[in-house]
């Protein structure tokens, strides 16, 4: 469901990310609740990066998404969303401004 929603985004999207890597982990390790989280520099914070950095990472979590929805199509809706929220976040786009942008 992750590669099909990351299929479907946008080209102008997903043709910037670069050394970026997205899994799908069981759930968080701590107690909160999120449904992903970009892990990573975003790109306007980025100064002398280049080779040999650890890819910036993707985690979508799986049982929160599931537990949030209850139908397959409110899941790929919710997958959707997380995946435009922490694309985001790498662009350096933050909650204030996701919200503001209705994605928040």
């Amino acid at each position: 469901m992750v590669i099909n929603a990351l299929d479907a985004l946008p080209d102008a999207m997903v043709e910037g990310l670069d050394n970026v890597v997205f899994l799908v982990e069981d759930s968080p390790d701590d107690t909160d609740e999120v449904l992903g989280i970009y892990e990573g520099v975003a790109l306007t914070d980025r100064g002398d990066y280049g080779y040999g950095e650890l890819p910036d990472r993707i985690v979508l979590y799986r049982q929160p998404l599931i537990d949030k929805c209850e139908s397959l199509e409110q899941l790929h809706q919710e997958i959707h969303i997380t995946l435009v929220h922490e694309i985001a976040h790498f662009y350096g786009i933050d909650d204030d401004q996701l919200h503001e942008l209705g994605w928040g």
